[in-house]
């Protein structure tokens, strides 16, 4: 078969061996200069992604979490080498890549395959299923030399994605499909390749809620079958907990937080990871009636808009609606620093620098989330 069988597993070293990292990596879009730029002599850009670092490793997930516009869904473009980057470096099995089409292009995306957020928008709507696999296959030198070849490799990636029997899939067109149907189908497309990492963008978003699980533990069963890398970029921190072995949070373009899934969603330290925890739907925190006060949390209390990426604030770029803000928040970014709780768990905020003088730390009041 083409694809590596759970026979084949390396060896438990390897597994966990660093497959595509991120160095710094930076994105900035220019902005369409208006007249007022023109005279000025000034040119403007979105600040879509600064100074990520991150690394994915064989047989693990790493969560990518953060509100719409944080910069996630670029993050994924910028490591499937879909955009270009402004600075910074991707790396791949130890070797710092740049690709910019053709064979080298074709040549990494046998490596690192993109599953996108709609499945229906990702697949071409007058071709059938039977088109897109072949393709993927045959691009990719995994579709064999004869048609039962073919056929046979076909037939394995439907059953790989639990589209039983193949038969009844291969000659539909997307539009026939359901939607969760479609994202198994995007799921095979990118298996075509044979990949070692997979980025998913929010690859359950656009499901309905009671297929989303079905979609998670199909691609957990990949991951262990095959020792992926998986990238599992979403907004839901609690899916986070439940299928990523490794949590980041983004906000307006850089990293805020990281750690290990259980430690980052049951004790979070920045405050804007707190507050995405805060922002989910909690029946324990409703007591009473509709018509009774609540008690809220200062992350309840922490209002405001995500800051403009073309003039991003100062400073770390969540103290304007961070509610334990200090002055050097506003004039100084952050680094990355330990919390202390556990190995590997980092925060970007001053309030875990030792030598800031600030009143304690404030404590979540709310319970954890669960998945």
């Amino acid at each position: 078969m083409f694809l590596e069988e759970p026979g084949m597993a390396p060896s438990d070293d390897n597994a966990a061996a660093a497959v595509l990292s991120a160095q710094g990596l930076t994105k900035h879009f220019p902005v369409r200069r208006g007249l007022a730029d023109l005279l000025a002599r000034r040119a403007r850009v979105v600040h879509a992604v600064d100074d990520v670092t991150l690394t994915l490793r064989r047989g693990r997930v790493t969560a990518l979490v953060g509100e719409s516009g944080s910069g996630k869904s670029t993050v994924a473009r910028l490591l499937s080498q879909l955009y270009p980057r402004t600075s910074g470096d991707i790396v791949l099995h130890g070797a710092v890549t740049t690709v910019r089409g053709g064979r080298a292009f074709r040549a990494y995306a046998r490596k690192v395959q993109m599953i996108f957020q709609d499945p229906f928008a990702s697949l071409n709507p007058v071709h059938t299923i039977r088109y897109h696999l072949t393709r993927s296959l045959r691009i990719h030198g995994n579709g064999g030399r004869t048609t039962a070849e073919l056929e046979d490799a076909l037939h394995a990636l439907l059953n790989r994605v639990h589209l039983t029997p193949p038969e009844r899939y291969l000659d539909k067109f997307p539009h026939e499909l359901s939607g969760g149907q479609r994202q198994r189908v995007a799921i095979a497309r990118a298996l075509g390749a044979n990949p070692e990492v997979l980025l998913a963008d929010e690859p359950v978003s656009m499901l309905d809620v009671s297929i989303r699980l079905g979609v998670l533990n199909l691609l957990r069963d990949l991951k262990e079958r095959l020792h992926l890398a998986i990238l599992y970029i979403t907004h839901d921190i609690a899916s986070a907990r439940y299928f990523a072995d490794e949590t980041l949070v983004m906000y307006a373009g850089r990293m805020v937080e990281g750690g290990d899934s259980e430690t980052v969603t049951q004790r979070p330290a920045h405050p804007y990871t707190r507050l995405l925890i805060a922002s989910a739907p909690d029946p324990d925190t409703i007591q009473g009636s509709a018509h009774e006060a609540v008690a809220h949390t200062p992350e309840d209390r922490a209002g405001g808009e995500p800051p403009s990426l073309i003039a991003p604030p100062s400073g770390c770029r969540f103290h304007p609606r961070c509610p334990a803000a200090m002055a050097r928040c506003t004039t100084e970014l952050p680094p990355r620093l330990p919390v202390g709780d556990a190995d590997g768990h980092w925060a970007a905020c001053w309030l875990y620098d030792p030598a800031t003088v600030a009143a304690p730390r404030p404590a979540p009041s709310r319970p954890a989330v669960t998945a």
